[in-house]
């Protein structure tokens, strides 16, 4: 297992939370919207300007700005 930023995957690339950096309320609206440590993340499409990304998190879709996804990292299989 290979540690990666969110905003690093590529579509169609899945990984389990390992951590989330930050603190106040970025980190608490992230926690929100799903994003947990274990939590199975998939890359479902990228902007063609690169902003913003979309995932899929347990069985919704969930877009964040590149700069919020930097924030969290995956455990990804090689």
């Amino acid at each position: 297992m290979v540690e990666k930023q969110l905003s690093d995957m590529r579509v169609g690339e899945k990984g389990k939370t390992a951590r989330i950096e930050g603190s106040g309320a970025l980190r608490r609206r992230i926690m929100d919207m799903g994003i947990v440590r274990g939590a199975e993340i998939e890359m479902v499409r990228d902007a063609p300007l690169g902003d913003p990304v979309e995932f899929l998190l347990k069985g919704y879709n969930l877009t964040l700005r590149r700069e919020e996804a930097k924030t969290i990292w995956l455990e990804v299989e090689d």
